[in-house]
C-alpha cells in the first residue's frame, strides 16, 4: 500500500504555472480547483471542464496528496482544462458506499454551475463560472477512481444531472475492476487475491460480495453498458498491472453493447498500476500523460 503526504494548493506551480485552490462543496465534500496558466488563456476562453477521482483503493490517498497534485498539476498544464480534483470519504471510516454518493453530490455541484441563479450564486465557484465550458465536461480517475467515474457514468444515465448538463467524456486509468471469473482465472480458491479482500476491507457489508455491480460491471445484472452516459472513453491498462485483463474485457464488452460512443484503449507495455502517477519523469509515464492531455482537448 502507499500513501503521500499532503501538500497545500498554490497560487502558481513554479513548473507548470498551474494555480490551484481548496473549495468546500458540502459538510463533508470538499475538493481542489486547478487552473491553467492565466496567460497561456486567451480573453474570455472557456475551457474543457475535467471533474478528477484520485486513486488509493477507495482508502488511501487524497485529492491533496502530493502524487495527485504532482499529477494534476501536470495533466491540467497540457490539457488546458480546468480541473475539480474531489476528496471523498474514505474507508474503512466511511464504508463503501459512501464514496459514490460524495462524488456523486461532486459532480451535481459542478453542474449547478450552469442553472445558476441568485439564491445558489454564493455557493459557486468563480474559477468554474468563468472558465469552464460545460459542452466540453469530462469525468476521469485512476484505479478506485476510474471505477468511481464508471459508476457514475452509468448513473448519470439513469438521474439527470443539474442543468441538463451531459457528460462529454470520460476516461479510466487502470480501472479497479474485479470479479469471481478473474479469481477463477487465477486459480484461487481459499486464498482469495488481494483485489478481493480489499475490496470487502473497504466495503464488508457489500451485497454479492466481489460480483457486486459496482466492482464488477460486466456480470449479468450489472447496469447495461450501453447506458453510459458520455460520448467518448478512453480506458488505460499496463501489462503488469493484475487488473488488467478486466480493463481489456471491459472494453470489448462497451463494443459489443449498444452504446453510442467511442471507445479507445491504451495498453502500456511492461508497466505496472497507475505508474504514471508513482513516477510522472518516465518517458512512458510522460507519454500517457500526454495521451490523457490529447483526449480532453479533442
Amino acid at each position: 500500500m502507499f500513501s503521500s503526504p499532503f501538500v497545500p494548493p498554490s497560487r502558481e506551480d513554479p513548473i507548470t504555472g498551474v494555480s490551484s485552490k481548496d473549495i468546500n462543496i458540502s459538510s463533508d465534500v470538499s475538493a481542489r480547483l486547478y487552473l491553467p496558466k492565466i496567460t497561456d488563456i486567451s480573453h474570455d476562453e472557456k475551457l474543457p471542464t475535467l471533474v478528477y477521482f484520485h486513486g488509493g483503493a477507495f482508502c488511501l490517498e487524497s485529492a491533496y496528496s502530493f502524487l495527485d497534485h504532482r499529477y494534476l498539476n501536470l495533466l491540467v498544464s497540457q490539457a488546458k482544462v480546468i480541473a475539480i480534483s474531489v476528496e471523498y470519504r474514505l474507508a474503512p471510516e466511511c464504508p463503501l458506499p459512501v464514496c459514490y454518493n460524495d462524488s456523486w453530490t461532486a459532480l451535481q455541484w459542478v453542474a449547478s454551475h450552469v442553472e445558476k441563479n441568485s439564491n445558489t450564486d454564493d455557493k459557486l465557484d468563480p474559477w468554474i463560472l468563468n472558465y469552464a465550458n460545460f459542452n466540453k465536461l469530462y469525468i476521469g480517475g485512476d484505479s478506485a477512481g476510474a471505477n468511481i467515474v464508471h459508476n457514475l457514468a452509468i448513473g448519470a444515465g439513469d438521474e439527470r444531472l443539474k442543468g441538463n448538463l451531459k457528460i462529454f467524456g470520460a476516461f479510466l486509468s487502470f480501472p479497479y475492476f474485479w470479479g469471481s471469473k478473474a479469481e477463477n482465472n487465477r486459480g484461487l480458491t481459499e486464498e482469495k487475491s488481494y483485489p478481493y479482500r480489499l475490496w470487502l476491507f473497504v466495503y464488508p457489508s457489500v451485497p454479492g460480495g466481489i460480483d457486486n455491480p459496482l466492482i464488477n460491471p460486466l456480470i449479468d445484472d450489472a447496469p447495461n453498458l450501453s447506458g453510459l452516459d458520455c460520448q467518448k472513453l478512453l480506458v488505460c491498462v499496463g501489462e503488469k498491472d493484475e487488473l488488467r485483463e478486466m480493463g481489456i474485457h471491459y472494453v470489448e464488452e462497451l463494443k459489443k453493447s449498444d452504446w453510442k460512443g467511442e471507445v479507445d484503449l491504451v495498453d502500456v507495455e511492461g508497466e505496472g498500476h497507475c505508474f504514471h502517477i508513482f513516477d510522472t519523469e518516465t518517458e512512458k509515464a510522460k507519454n500517457l500523460i500526454t495521451r490523457l492531455a490529447s483526449f480532453m482537448r479533442g
